[in-house]
């Protein structure tokens, strides 16, 4: 299973498009907030399954902060993050993830990417395509469960 990830696309979405195209054939589309419209609206466009929450800039939306999603058998946690002190730490999203059974907990809100494993749970966010931070540039995520095993991988735009 191919699963893109996008986050922090902010209304962006010629940059958002390109990373979509970048990715090729996907399964699943998610998007961890800030523009949630966003993620509908690239949906739409090429056909896919998407599942996005709201972040901090997703104003007077009355939209899930937070899902869990079975995909191909892992539990994956999609958050924007900003609840949960992400500029900071992962301890919280590690500590919620432990007690919920999760395998991978993808989020964005910093706008850097992040590949990390803690206590056997996969932290991933795919950055910003639109507004990135830090010195690494525009970029975007790509989640592949095969054998049971998700490998994560970041690609700049």
């Amino acid at each position: 299973m191919r699963i893109g990830v996008l986050s922090d696309t902010h209304g962006n979405l010629e940059a958002a498009r390109i990373a979509l195209t970048c990715m090729g054939e996907i399964d699943l589309l998610l998007h961890a907030g800030d523009h949630f419209k966003d993620a509908h609206q690239l949906a739409k466009s090429k056909e896919l399954l998407v599942c996005a929450v709201v972040g901090n800039c997703d104003w007077d939306m009355q939209e899930p902060e937070d899902l869990l999603i079975d995909a191909a058998g892992k539990k994956i946690w999609l958050t924007h993050g900003h609840k949960y002190n992400v500029k900071f730490s992962h301890h919280m999203l590690v500590k919620k993830a432990l007690q919920h059974k999760i395998d991978v907990v993808v989020y964005g809100h910093t706008h850097i990417p992040v590949i990390e494993e803690q206590e056997g749970i996969l932290i991933f966010n795919p950055g910003s395509a639109s507004r990135p931070r830090g010195s690494r540039g525009p970029t975007y995520g790509m989640l592949v469960i095969d054998n049971q095993q998700v490998i994560p991988y970041l690609y700049d735009l």
